[in-house]
């Protein structure tokens, strides 16, 4: 079993700043995927950011050049250091881990809020 353990999320003002973090444990396959999404209310979830164990990352258009995503294999954590905070970036985040091996293994977190005040 994987346990997916999120923090850093809060309350910040517009322009503001936040760093998410995420705790993998349990079996994990060493080639995965690891990211983060987000889900406003009234919306579906969608992709935030992405990175892949050796380091490719993926983001939404909405937040490049505004977030960054990094991971630490040894310890199994990922982070996404959020800037430029915008209100329309409040959602709940979640961190999924993800990887094949002949069928999909894929695990989330229990989700962070994320609140940005104008």
């Amino acid at each position: 079993q994987v346990e997916l353990v999120e923090s850093g999320g809060g309350l910040v003002q517009a322009g503001g700043s936040l760093r998410l973090s995420c705790a993998a444990s349990g079996t994990i396959f060493r080639f995965n995927t690891m990211g983060w999404y987000r889900q406003a209310p009234g919306k579906q979830r969608e992709l935030v950011a992405v990175i892949t164990n050796g380091g490719s990352t993926n983001y939404a258009d909405s937040v490049k050049g505004r977030f960054t995503i990094s991971r630490d294999n040894a310890e199994n954590t990922v982070y996404l250091q959020m800037n430029s905070l915008k209100p329309e970036d409040t959602a709940v985040y979640y961190c999924n881990v993800n990887w094949k091996i002949y069928s999909w293994y894929d695990y989330w977190g229990q989700g962070t809020q994320v609140t940005v005040s104008s």
